[in-house]
């Protein structure tokens, strides 16, 4: 039933004049055919206090010896009725035919109906089994008898269908010509609508979660005191606080990556002198107390890892502002075969499977930045699980394209952690077992090297199975770099 309602305000608003249309069309119609039949019905009745009962009164003299002295009463239209009832019994009953009266055949329902008959001179409607429905009337006799005229009610309601039948047509073409013009109305009314409508599903498909957005002009608002002008009106003030919104966003989103960029090659240089001395003072000859060593072992091994967090910052800061990466033939088959030898000399305790085609996959790109992304797939999966964790990559490629997947059957990643875990500087350390500390940008610096070659990185995770697939399409050869 619901599926049958309009759903669109143009279609609303139409069936809404349409329906209120057809019922005062109804109104108006129940009204007029009511006002004539009654209006008929009253003539029906001033004809018959007109005659006089003069047919019954020739029915009730008709016996009599001295009917031939009286004036003849059956001068009447034709179907005129008449009937002579005496002590609530019908004695005589006939109709005035064109050629001559005729007696009428009474059932038990009709005489009931005449003898119910009150003879007060006002109008009465029966049904006559042999007639049909007649309007009559009924006066006291001369004889203590009660004297009946009736006039058929034929022409009546012959005059009220042929009006219920004229009323139907025009109404009928009424509500047809006004559902196609209102439509047409209603739609040229709500044009400045679907322009609002338009404009509102252009700015829904815009990416509005990253870059610099180019927003839609205003919509147009020739009335602003209408509906529809104020729905524009209210559209466009809304559409300026987003773009003002997104302008000072992506202002302030490019004032932190140039302050990422620049802090990241300002401390390059500090943190290579600071891993320089704490080498050189460890290759002193002299005796060094075992603090000192300590001290001096802690220096170069966090300077390295700052190392490592300055290249990733500055590598992230560059991939954001658009920078070219290197593009040159790269046998991907090579790289996964690299990646997973030293995977396996870092983590000895984990079992590591591979799964490659019987030719090698080759693909336009940075090789370095893709080797770093098998790279970090694979630490993140053996940082993050326990001794004894099943480890597979596989790679695979068709005319879709190439698939680069490694997961393994550790314990998961908690749903928590999941939305963003591309992100950057996110850990999922609550629940997997940690081995080695890490910066949290590894798996941001995948997704931002795979997006920037034309692909795509997904994460599938349960508990006993956890896997990263990256999807190159067919073309990535033509977009890795831009």
């Amino acid at each position: 039933m619901r599926r049958l309602l309009p759903r669109t305000l143009r279609s609303q608003l139409t069936a809404g004049l349409v329906t209120l249309l057809a019922l005062a069309c109804l109104a108006v119609g129940v009204t007029t055919v009511f006002a004539l039949e009654g209006f008929l019905v009253r003539r029906l009745d001033q004809q018959l206090s007109a005659s006089g009962g003069r047919f019954a009164v020739s029915l009730e003299h008709e016996a009599r010896p001295d009917a031939d002295n009286r004036p003849d009463t059956r001068g009447q239209s034709e179907g005129t009725f008449g009937a002579r009832l005496l002590r609530g019994t019908t004695t005589q009953a006939a109709v005035v035919r064109a050629a001559a009266d005729a007696k009428v055949p009474l059932t038990g329902d009709d005489r009931r109906s005449l003898a119910a008959l009150r003879p007060d001179g006002t109008g009465h409607s029966i049904r006559l089994s042999a007639l049909g429905r007649y309007r009559v009337n009924a006066v006291s006799g001369d004889d203590g008898d009660v004297l009946v005229t009736g006039l058929p009610l034929h022409p009546v309601e012959e005059t009220v269908h042929r009006l219920e039948a004229v009323e139907a047509a025009v109404f009928g073409g009424a509500l047809l010509v006004t559902g196609v013009m209102g439509a047409m109305w209603v739609r040229l009314s709500l044009r400045p609508l679907r322009r609002v409508t338009t404009t509102a599903a252009s700015v829904a498909e815009l990416p509005l979660a990253s870059g610099e957005v180019a927003m839609p002009a205003p919509v147009p608002v020739a009335d602003p005191h209408t509906e529809v002008g104020q729905v524009g009106t209210a559209l466009n003030r809304m559409l300026g606080h987003v773009g003002n919104a997104l302008e000072r966003r992506q202002a302030g989103e490019e004032r932190l990556r140039h302050f990422a960029a620049d802090a990241s090659h300002e401390l390059r240089t500090p943190v290579a002198h600071v891993r320089g001395h704490a080498e050189l003072a460890l290759r002193h000859h002299g005796p060094v107390p075992a603090e000192v060593r300590r001290a001096l072992d802690r220096i170069q091994s966090e300077s390295e890892r700052m190392s490592r967090l300055v290249d990733d910052l500055l590598l992230l800061a560059r991939l954001d502002a658009g920078r070219a990466l290197e593009r040159a033939p790269v046998d991907l088959t090579r790289l996964v075969l690299d990646a997973t030898d030293d995977a396996r000399a870092a983590g000895p305790d984990h079992r590591w499977l591979l799964e490659l085609p019987e030719t090698a996959v080759t693909l336009t790109g940075d090789e370095h930045r893709l080797h770093q992304v098998i790279g970090n797939l694979l630490a993140n999966a053996r940082s993050h699980t326990p001794a004894g964790t099943a480890v597979t990559v596989r790679l695979t490629a068709d005319e879709l394209g190439t698939r680069l997947t490694v997961a393994d059957d550790g314990p998961g990643i908690p749903d928590e952690v999941r939305p963003e875990i591309f992100g950057r500087f996110v850990r999922a350390d609550h629940s997997r077992s940690r081995a080695a500390g890490g910066t949290g940008l590894g798996l941001a610096i995948v997704h931002a090297v795979v997006t920037a070659h034309g692909g795509s990185v997904a994460m599938t995770s349960r508990p006993g199975h956890t896997a990263f697939t990256v999807t190159f399409p067919p073309a990535a050869d033509e977009e890795a770099g831009r």
